[in-house]
């Protein structure tokens, strides 16, 4: 199936799972879609299993943007926690898409997570709460990483969701990473498993052959080389070294599992000049986890990074935690960034590299060859320090259903190809006049928030105009915050009806302890600190005051 096809199966509002071989255009279908979407006003959950896909289309892992974290198991209890949480309600209300790319290394089990929380928030009992959701990936690629203690983990299509989904199938056929025809006869050999000697000889002409350029990444199948050779790249630069080290506190067996799923090192040594990666998502800084960059200053007081599109980052600690019925049972904080001159080829997931250096002598996982040889643009920019028989294998059972994606694509396709134009126009204008705002629909929505604007100026509380219009207490309190930006001398006297004055005192000193983050107080800080007994939406009413 070409792209535009795709595309236009996309339009048309089926959930799709968008498959093809590394470089058949994947990411950029995606980003041609959310572009769609975004012209229209749609509302979508962009997310991909890994923090370095995720950046490719300016978006966060599917594990932070539902809120499932760390978690491999989620009881009522834990809904319960997550439901207190103002902007996981406020995400999934809006959200009309959802977008997971890289699917391949997300976990059978956490994908249904995923969507029992969607019909949660969502209250909606259809697959994902309703949403139309796009997963994307190839299975050929590397699967998920089962932790110590975890469920067996096995690809997403044996999970129900996958099942339940009825997705159409958009295998892409087009090549647009590898122009480089000897390659890609390589490349495509190992995805169906009918790798000859001849082809074997053409990968070991680039046995340490040199490949110096100075974007060159190397990339190895452990971490343990990956670790000793970031440190031989420090160590070869000039001036003082410096040592950051990792801080903790709560319970040893919490933070030990907090650290586990920390890719920001216990001890973090740099120096001027170090080839880095962030490692957490901050958007108010404008990075994300897979950001590369270089060290430009670092010393006792902080680091300082400029990132590889030449922007500048002041890094700062960031906390890694685990709450419990709001209060946090054990945190880490490090600077959210790693030494980069060398990656695992799990983190290379996703990346085009025009030059890469690759260790697959010690490969233990099927896929994990291909992966490493498909980043790289052209056979001149590999340089092969080793092979196994590993490395070049394929899993039998992805060989399998990969034979029905490609089968059930090419029936999609044909289906779209017999479509009457009109037929196939009018259902693309339905779906997205069904989930995006037209302007009637935008311009309604400021007259809402007038209305707000108009109640609150004659004296009606939050909640007495939520009843009155028949809106939730919180869409009220988005109006407000809303109206406060724009208008800075709005009367907000009957908020503080609603409070008594010990009570706004605690909340007012709790949001002051919390600190300001992009120009706001903090609301989750103050919420831990306030507890159960606080509600997020009381939070906001007072952060409201006290900005006033």
């Amino acid at each position: 199936m070409k792209q535009t096809e795709a595309l236009e199966i996309l339009k048309m509002g089926h959930n799709v799972f968008i498959t093809g071989a590394a470089g058949s255009g994947k990411t950029h279908l995606l980003n041609e879609y959310i572009k769609h979407l975004r012209e229209h006003g749609a509302t979508i959950g962009v997310t991909a299993s890994t923090g370095i896909a995720a950046t490719h289309m300016g978006g966060q892992t599917i594990h932070a943007w539902s809120g499932l974290g760390i978690r491999d198991v989620l009881t009522p209890y834990d809904l319960e926690a997550m439901e207190e949480k103002s902007y996981l309600w406020k995400r999934f209300e809006e959200a009309r898409v959802l977008i997971i790319d890289e699917v391949s290394m997300l976990h059978h089990f956490r994908l249904d997570l995923v969507e029992e929380i969607a019909r949660f928030f969502k209250r909606n009992d259809k697959p994902f709460g309703g949403m139309q959701v796009i997963l994307c990936g190839d299975f050929f690629q590397l699967p998920p990483v089962s932790r110590s203690g975890e469920e067996k983990a096995r690809f997403a299509y044996h999970s129900k969701a996958w099942k339940n989904l009825d997705l159409k199938i958009c295998y892409l056929e087009e090549q647009h990473r590898q122009n480089d025809v000897a390659y890609l006869e390589v490349l495509n050999a190992i995805r169906d498993n009918a790798v000859s000697p001849a082809l074997i000889e053409r990968l070991n002409t680039r046995k340490e052959v040199s490949v110096a350029t100075a974007e060159r990444t190397k990339l190895y199948t452990h971490n343990a080389d990956v670790d000793a050779e970031n440190m031989r790249e420090l160590e070869k630069l000039p001036g003082e070294m410096f040592e950051y080290q990792m801080t903790s506190k709560g319970k040893e067996n919490i933070v030990t599992t907090i650290k586990k799923g920390c890719l920001a090192p216990e001890n973090l040594f740099l120096k001027k000049g170090a080839r880095v990666m962030m490692v957490k998502n901050n958007f108010e800084e404008k990075y994300a986890n897979g950001t590369l960059g270089t060290v430009l200053e670092c010393d006792e007081y902080g680091i300082t990074i400029e990132t590889l599109n030449g922007r500048t980052i002041v890094a700062k600690p960031a906390t890694w935690k685990i709450e419990e019925d709001g209060k946090v049972k054990a945190e880490i904080t490090q600077y959210p960034l790693r030494l980069a001159w060398a990656i695992t080829v799990h983190k290379s997931q996703g990346m085009s590299l025009d030059s890469a250096e690759v260790d697959l002598a010690h490969a233990f996982e099927k896929g994990m060859g291909y992966v490493a040889l498909s980043r790289v643009r052209t056979l001149e920019g590999l340089s092969l320090k080793g092979l196994n028989a590993t490395a070049l294998a394929v899993d039998e059972e992805v060989s399998t259903i990969d034979r029905e994606f490609r089968a059930r694509s090419d029936k999609h396709a044909q289906e779209l190809r017999k479509g009457a134009p009109s037929d196939i126009a009018r259902l693309q204008e339905e779906f997205i006049e069904r989930i995006a705002p037209s302007r009637l629909k935008k311009e309604k929505k400021l007259d809402t928030i007038e209305e707000t604007k108009q109640l609150i100026i004659e004296g009606k509380t939050p909640r007495e105009i939520a009843i009155d219009r028949n809106i939730k207490e919180a869409t009220v309190i988005d109006h407000l915050e809303k109206l406060t930006e724009r208008e800075h001398d709005l009367d907000l006297s009957p908020i503080e009806k609603t409070f008594s004055k010990a009570r706004l005192q605690k909340i007012t000193k709790a949001l002051m302890k919390s600190g300001m983050e992009g120009g706001v107080y903090r609301l989750t800080p103050a919420k831990i600190i306030l507890g159960p007994d606080f509600s997020f939406e009381e939070i906001r009413l007072a952060r409201l005051l006290l900005k006033n």
